[in-house]
């Protein structure tokens, strides 16, 4: 996989989670934030944060599908 093919996917569906794009592209989670820091020093992403307070307590969600990634409108 290559940067641009991440960037056309997040620009397609405007709003994915790390664990869909882990299924997506078969990467490992961390390679991928490596990845997706870059697209977001450039701009074109943005990490948002999600409302995670019940995972202290839970803990019954993957946490990485509780990380979004959002494309920004230029």
């Amino acid at each position: 996989m290559i940067l641009s093919e991440l960037r056309n996917y997040i620009q397609t569906r405007r709003r994915v989670s790390l664990v869909d794009m882990v299924n997506r592209f078969n990467v490992d989670p961390q390679a991928l934030r490596g990845m997706l820091n870059k697209l977001v020093s450039k701009g074109r992403i943005e990490k948002i944060q999600q409302n995670n307070s019940c995972a202290k307590t839970c803990n019954k969600c993957d946490v990485n599908s509780l990380e979004i990634y959002q494309w920004n409108e230029e």
